[in-house]
C-alpha cells in the first residue's frame, strides 16, 4: 500500500499516470504541514464519500471508484476548501495549516480548474477593502468600479482557456466564481451605501443596476452548495424582501413594516422562485435562523412565522432543526423556570441551573478553554461587574474544555470555583439554553428566567 501511495505520488507530479482511456474513478491525495487533524474528509454536497488518515509524513491518499463530475470540498478540521473533481483525475494539493487558503497548492490532472477556483477566492479576499471603499460612490460610478474588478478575472479565465479546454461544468463552476462574487457586490450596495453615507432612504438606482439579474438562475443544482451562489441567493432574497416592503407595505418613514413582516416576504418569495429541493431547504432554513436568533421577537410573532415556514417549507430536510430551535426559545422565555440542565462543580459533583440560582438573583456567563482570548476578556470583565452589581452572583459556566485544564485555568485566573461550573455535553448545553453568542448571559431569580438572551457587555 505505501509503495502504491508514494508510486501515484510522483505520478500526480510528473503526470506520468496518464491513460489513452479515462478512468470512471479519480485519485486525490496530498500533503499536509502542520496538521490540525487526523483526517482529511472528502464531501459532496454534504454528504462525507470518504476520509483518509495522515500517515507518518502527513499525507493521506483517497481512490474513489466511480466520480461524479463537478465540485466537491475537502475538511480539515477546523478548515474546508473547494476541490473540483472530474473521472480520471489524479489530483495533488499541499497546504499549511498555518496560513491554510494562501498556502493552497493544487497539482496533477485536474489542478488547473482548482488553482484557477483557488485564485479567484483568494482575489475576492483581497479586494474586500477597496470594494467596501466603493459602496460611498454614486450608483453608475460603483457599478463601474465593480464591473471593472469582474473583467480582470473574465480576463483570466480567458487566459486559462487559451491554454486548456475545460469541461462544460467546469466552465460553468469557473464562471459562476467571477460572477456571483461581483452580484453580491451590488446586492449589497443598497444597504451599504445608505448606512455608509448617512443617508434616511435607499438610494434611487439606475434602470440598469439590476440588469445582471436577468443571467441569474433559482434553479441550478450543480451550483447549490457553491459558497459565492449561496451567499448571492441570501443577499438576493433579503435585498428582494426588502424592496418588496418598501414599495408596498412600509410605513411613512420607508423601510420594513416590521420584521415579522419582512421574513414572511422572504418566505413567501423564495417559495415562489426556487424549486431545487436543496437550495430552497437552505436557503428557507437561513431565513429561519436569522429570525429566531437575530430578531428576538415575542413568542406570539414566533408561533405566526413558524407556521408559515411549516406551511410553505413542511418537508424541508432541516425541519427538526428548526421547529428544535422554535421550542428551545419557547422553553427560555422570560418567567419559565431554568431549564434543568446538568453541570458539574470542580469536586465533579452534578448540579442544575435552577438549583445554583435558587433563591439568588444569578447571572449565568460562559467561556471555554479553546476561545483563550474571549475566556480572559470575560473574566476581566466579570471582575468588574461584580463590583459594579453586587446585586448579582455571576455564574460562570465552561463549555467543551478538559477538566483537568479547567481547573488550572480557574487557579491561573484565580477565580471563585464555588462561582465556577462546567457542562460536559455541548451538544446538549447548546441546543437547552440556544447558545448562540460566546457573550451570551442568563439573567435568573429564585431558579426562574428573567432574559435568557443577555448579553454580557451590554445588558448591564
Amino acid at each position: 500500500m505505501i509503495k502504491n501511495f508514494y508510486y501515484l505520488f510522483l505520478c500526480v507530479l510528473f503526470g506520468c499516470c496518464a491513460t489513452e482511456k479515462k478512468p470512471l474513478g479519480a485519485v486525490f491525495i496530498g500533503e499536509i504541514v502542520n496538521p490540525t487533524d487526523k483526517y482529511v474528509v472528502l464531501y459532496k454536497d454534504e454528504v462525507a464519500l470518504d476520509s483518509a488518515l495522515l500517515d507518518e509524513h502527513n499525507m493521506f491518499y483517497m481512490e474513489l471508484a466511480d466520480v461524479e463530475e463537478g465540485l466537491y470540498h475537502f475538511d480539515h478540521s477546523p478548515e474546508l476548501q473547494y476541490v473540483y473533481l472530474e473521472r480520471g483525475d489524479s489530483l495533488l494539493v499541499r497546504l499549511n495549516t498555518v496560513d491554510f487558503d494562501e498556502s493552497l497548492i493544487f497539482s496533477g490532472r485536474g489542478g488547473e480548474i482548482n488553482n484557477f477556483l483557488l485564485d479567484v477566492f483568494l482575489k475576492e479576499e483581497e479586494e474586500g477593502p477597496l470594494v467596501d471603499s466603493y459602496y460611498t460612490l454614486e450608483p453608475k460610478e460603483f457599478g463601474k468600479k465593480i464591473d471593472s474588478l469582474r473583467e480582470g478575472k473574465i480576463n483570466l479565465l480567458n487566459d486559462l482557456l487559451s491554454e486548456m479546454a475545460l469541461s462544460d461544468k467546469a466552465l460553468e463552476i469557473a464562471k459562476a466564481s467571477i460572477d456571483y462574487n461581483s452580484y453580491i457586490n451590488k446586492e449589497k450596495y443598497p444597504f451599504y451605501h445608505k448606512k455608509k453615507t448617512g443617508r434616511t432612504v435607499i438610494h434611487d438606482l439606475d434602470p440598469g443596476f439590476y440588469d445582471y439579474r436577468k443571467q441569474v438562475t433559482y434553479n441550478n443544482k450543480n451550483l447549490t452548495y457553491f459558497r459565492p451562489y449561496y451567499n448571492f441567493m441570501k443577499y438576493h432574497f433579503g435585498n428582494l424582501s426588502y424592496m418588496a416592503c418598501d414599495q408596498n407595505c412600509a410605513t411613512a418613514e420607508h423601510g420594513v413594516k416590521n420584521n415579522l413582516h419582512y421574513n414572511r416576504h422572504s418566505l413567501k418569495l423564495i417559495d415562489s422562485l426556487v424549486k431545487e429541493k436543496n437550495l430552497r431547504d437552505n436557503l428557507f432554513r437561513n431565513v429561519a435562523m436569522d429570525y429566531f436568533l437575530k430578531v428576538r421577537d415575542n413568542m406570539e410573532n414566533n408561533k405566526i412565522f413558524i407556521d408559515e415556514f411549516l406551511k410553505r417549507s413542511g418537508d424541508n430536510q432541516h425541519i427538526d432543526e428548526i421547529t428544535g430551535l422554535y421550542e428551545g426559545i419557547k422553553k427560555m422565555q422570560p418567567h419559565n423556570i431554568l431549564p434543568d440542565l446538568n453541570v458539574y462543580t470542580v469536586s465533579g459533583n452534578k448540579t442544575t441551573l435552577s438549583e445554583i440560582a435558587k433563591e439568588k438573583n444569578v447571572v449565568f456567563y460562559f467561556w471555554s478553554a479553546t476561545q483563550a482570548r474571549h475566556f480572559e476578556n470575560v473574566t476581566n470583565y466579570v471582575a468588574g461587574l461584580t463590583a459594579k452589581h453586587p446585586e448579582y452572583t455571576f455564574i460562570g459556566i465552561s463549555w467543551n474544555t478538559d477538566p483537568v485544564k479547567w481547573i488550572s485555568l480557574l487557579d491561573s485566573r484565580q477565580l471563585d470555583k464555588d462561582r465556577q461550573y462546567r457542562s460536559t455535553d455541548f451538544e446538549v448545553f447548546a441546543k437547552t439554553l440556544v447558545f448562540d453568542d460566546y457573550n451570551k448571559a442568563i439573567i435568573a431569580k429564585d431558579g426562574v428566567i428573567v432574559d435568557a438572551f443577555a448579553n454580557l457587555f451590554t445588558s448591564f
